[in-house]
């Protein structure tokens, strides 16, 4: 073979190769994700409410200096209990009592300055405003010697009612400011004891005062103590953002029962509220009370939506808030959905 011909073989092969192919396919068609969907209603509901919390006493009370100083003594332990009116710890008197000596002795001097005026006034050699000044002198003197007794005072801590230490916040020879906490009491002796629980908003809606609830601890195992709700709180709490309830043990119930201990109790709430009920694969990304579900539009385009989570209840999502005007959720397939996708829908 030739060369000329050799050259004519390869440019062909070459146009062969760069040509373009045929598609085989002009468009690849859409992937449209099958889905199942179920139809939510709004629904009265009426169930128990499980809440917990931790064990406290409606009198706690966290005692403190009125002035600052170096703590001396402190007679009590946490877990002792105490009598109202028994001494609980002292300041060092140091300080004080110098304090207090000094306006004494300013205090006399006042007094004979005091005596000393009058009696210049009544011979006519003092004047009015003398005598009146000297009073005022003398006056002022009381006040501070008054101030300074009050403070010695309260350089001692006394127990304000019958209970139990809970806590102890300082040692002795710990040198504190001002109202700084030392002592942590309560008046559990007298058996006024609530287990206080933090609750969302719609719960809080729901259970109102006079509710009847069953409690339990795992400090009292297999034991059901019953109780009532006493109180609720009328304002969330600023730090984390819940309200809360407080559900008073009926009777002489507080045996085995100490100050922070964990309890649940299940709520009988007597008010009926609404709420969607949603099996629990249609949630999405939940994390506390917030989660998000896809929901599907009248053409079949999903939409993704946040809804707010009241609670869990045998494995079902009780929705409090954000299906208003929507009729059907997405249960099966929202694994591989993204708002705005097209589906079809498998019944």
């Amino acid at each position: 073979m030739n060369r000329l011909h050799k050259s004519t073989i390869l440019l062909l092969t070459l146009l062969i190769a760069c040509s373009p192919k045929k598609q085989e396919h002009s468009q690849i068609p859409e992937t449209i994700i099958p889905v199942k969907t179920i139809a939510v209603v709004k629904q009265e509901l009426n169930p128990d409410i499980y809440v917990s919390g931790q064990f406290t006493t409606e009198d706690e009370s966290v005692l403190s200096f009125k002035n600052g100083g170096i703590v001396r003594t402190i007679y009590v332990r946490e877990g002792d209990a105490i009598k109202k009116g028994q001494l609980l710890a002292t300041l060092d008197m140091t300080e004080i009592d110098a304090i207090t000596g000094q306006a004494e002795i300013v205090l006399e001097k006042a007094v004979r300055d005091y005596n000393r005026a009058t009696s210049l006034y009544r011979d006519s050699v003092a004047t009015l405003e003398q005598m009146q000044n000297a009073q005022t002198a003398m006056e002022i003197a009381q006040k501070q010697v008054a101030n300074a007794r009050y403070n010695r005072k309260t350089g001692s801590i006394y127990a304000n009612r019958s209970g139990y230490v809970l806590r102890k916040f300082a040692q002795e020879g710990q040198t504190v400011g001002p109202g700084t906490p030392i002592l942590q009491i309560n008046g559990a002796s007298q058996g006024k004891w609530v287990l206080k629980s933090g609750v969302s908003d719609f719960q809080w809606a729901s259970i109102g005062v006079g509710d009847k609830a069953i409690i339990t601890t795992d400090a009292l195992p297999g034991k059901e103590i019953p109780g009532t709700v006493t109180a609720r709180s009328e304002g969330s709490d600023p730090m984390s953002g819940t309200f809360w309830i407080s559900i008073s043990l009926a009777g002489n119930q507080h045996h085995g029962i100490a100050a922070g201990l964990f309890g649940k109790a299940r709520v009988t709430v007597n008010k009926k509220v609404e709420a969607w009920t949603l099996p629990y694969d249609a949630l999405m990304d939940s994390e506390k009370d917030k989660g998000y579900v896809f929901v599907l539009t009248d053409s079949n385009i999903v939409k993704k939506i946040p809804v707010t989570i009241d609670r869990l209840d045998q494995g079902k999502v009780i929705i409090s808030a954000g299906l208003e005007g929507y009729d059907r959720v997405i249960m099966e397939g929202n694994a591989y959905l993204v708002g705005g996708m097209k589906v079809k829908v498998i019944e």
